[in-house]
């Protein structure tokens, strides 16, 4: 596999943090946002400013890509991403669409753009999901619906193309510290009452999900496809021991 990656969402927190990841290991790196200004503090060869949540915004990314490049990236991660915390009943149609749109539009867009790039060929893709997708959590409804979205669109994705050595995966992060987190942790007490709910203690870095975000894209992870992986200190699958 080409050590070129595509990496939309490049500006955000985890984004970032792959792409840096990525750049010490030597990948050639196309980071694609809608922000020239926070795209330039991202380490990659190229930077593409572009609305991923549209036909037209992911062809043109993938397009500049190849231009840039002089190639499709055989790997892709997919970090374009919103929340909303809000219960059912107070969630406003707008804010629904909006959800969606760059949550879950973005996904198959630019996954639709690249699969149809690389022409038959294979390739990694990770794409980021949510543990509000794995478990249920109050006043999630919305982004639970969109990231449930995403989880799902992997799986037949990875069903459809794995007959040409495509493989395509998700993470589903807990709490992780970015810019989106930001508001959420700022007070101390907000940031110890959400790091007791995770059984490894703590809030994690966005270091700690890109981490395992590009082994999925690597040679290691080889044998995974149409996986979820939950990076979230053990929030979804186990209980701590109460003392």
């Amino acid at each position: 596999m080409s050590s070129s990656v595509l990496i939309t969402g490049a500006s955000g927190g985890i984004g970032r943090a792959l792409a840096a990841r990525l750049h010490e290991r030597g990948w050639r790196i196309a980071a694609v946002g809608r922000d020239a200004d926070r795209l330039a503090a991202v380490p990659a060869t190229l930077r593409i400013v572009a609305d991923v949540t549209t036909p037209d915004g992911a062809a043109l990314a993938l397009s500049a890509t190849r231009e840039g490049l002089g190639e499709t990236p055989a790997a892709l991660a997919h970090c374009v991403g919103s929340t909303l915390i809000a219960p059912l009943a107070r969630t406003r149609a707008e804010a629904w669409r909006e959800l969606m749109r760059v949550n879950l539009d973005s996904a198959f867009f630019t996954l639709q753009a690249w699969v149809t790039a690389l022409g038959g060929g294979p390739g990694a893709a990770v794409f980021a999901s949510s543990v509000v997708a794995r478990i249920g959590v109050a006043n999630h409804e919305a982004i639970a619906a969109a990231k449930g979205g995403v989880e799902a669109l992997v799986r037949a994705a990875a069903a459809t193309h794995a007959a040409q050595g495509m493989r395509i995966n998700a993470v589903a992060p807990g709490m992780t510290e970015t810019p989106m987190t930001a508001g959420m942790l700022k007070l101390p007490a907000m940031r110890e009452a959400a790091a007791r709910q995770y059984p490894l203690g703590g809030v994690q870095a966005a270091s700690d999900v890109a981490d395992v975000m590009a082994w999925l894209l690597g040679p290691e992870a080889a044998r995974l496809t149409g996986q979820v992986i939950a990076v979230d200190g053990g929030f979804t699958t186990i209980r701590p021991l109460v003392k």
